[in-house]
Parts: C-alpha cells; sequence; structure tokens
C-alpha cells in the first residue's frame, strides 16, 4: 500500500527542487504531480484529469445507483411481465454500465471534493505536490522534505492508496 503526501510549495523553483529530491530518494517520476492555478512548466508532471475532477467516485457512487435501480426494474419485469430470472442480472448489468457512464460525465465537470480543502492555497498561488510513496518509507520521506525544504507547508497525508491507482 501507498500513502499520498501533501505538500504546498511557494514558487516553481521550490517545487522544481523538491522533485528533484523526490527523484533522487528513488520515487518515480509517476507518482509524483503538481496541481497550480497557474500553468507549470511542460518538465513538471502535473496532475491528471482523475485526480483534478470527480469521475472516478462519481462513477463508483453512479454505478451503487445503478445496480439498485437496475435490480428494482428488473423485479418488475419479473412480477409483471413474467419473464426468466436472468432479467434481474441483464438489468442490473445495464443499470451498472449506465449508472456508471452517465455518473461519470456529470462528475468531470466537478473539481475533487478530496482535495477541496486545498482550494483557498492554490488561488494563492502556492503549487501542491503530491506524492504516492510506500508506507514504509513515508517517515524518512517527510524528514527528508522537512530538512530540505524548510518554506515547504505539510498538507496532509491520506493513507491506503492502491499500488495500481
Amino acid at each position: 500500500m501507498r500513502h499520498r503526501l501533501y505538500y504546498f510549495l511557494p514558487d516553481i523553483d521550490s517545487a522544481r527542487r523538491s522533485f528533484d529530491d523526490m527523484l533522487l530518494s528513488r520515487i518515480e517520476q509517476r507518482h509524483i504531480r503538481f496541481i497550480s492555478s497557474d500553468p507549470l512548466p511542460p518538465d513538471m508532471p502535473e496532475a491528471s484529469f482523475l485526480i483534478k475532477t470527480d469521475v472516478l467516485h462519481g462513477a463508483a457512487a453512479g454505478m451503487i445507483v445503478g445496480a439498485i435501480l437496475g435490480i428494482a426494474f428488473g423485479a418488475l419485469l419479473i412480477v409483471y411481465f413474467d419473464l426468466g430470472q436472468a432479467t434481474v442480472l441483464v438489468t442490473t448489468l445495464m443499470g451498472i454500465l449506465f449508472g456508471g457512464w452517465a455518473s461519470s460525465m456529470a462528475a468531470a465537470a466537478i473539481p475533487n471534493s478530496q482535495l477541496k480543502v486545498f482550494y483557498p492555497d492554490l488561488e494563492k498561488g502556492r503549487i501542491l505536490m503530491i506524492v504516492n510513496v510506500p508506507a514504509r518509507r513515508v517517515e524518512e520521506i517527510e524528514k527528508m522534505l522537512a530538512a530540505r525544504h524548510p518554506e515547504m507547508k505539510f498538507g496532509g497525508e491520506e493513507p491506503h492508496i492502491p499500488v495500481f491507482p
């Protein structure tokens, strides 16, 4: 498992130095992302669409609602039209697919609700660094960043990030 660490940096130069330190600490580039209200330089990895928006949360919620509605619709079809019991399975799968798709499309326009607490600092021009580190290395990385980057502000930690996000 990985832990997601959030750090605020005051400017691009500080962000670049911290990015280099993370690479030197053998944290792969794919586990380091930056979010800024201003455009980032092309050599700095920007957070993906999935991190910036609520697509994943929306898809999960839509799949749950779609499954419930699919079960209910399938049960109604069985009761009123005397269809086979496989109808419930088919309508449930259709509900899951449609619910996940429709909800993810709506959630694509919504900023990530987990990052909502960081928006005031982002609006002030700070840069948010999001780092996914192995659980066993969290303390080591935190100490290294605190020692090398006193200008950096710790934004929090989120445990239990899957290894393959």
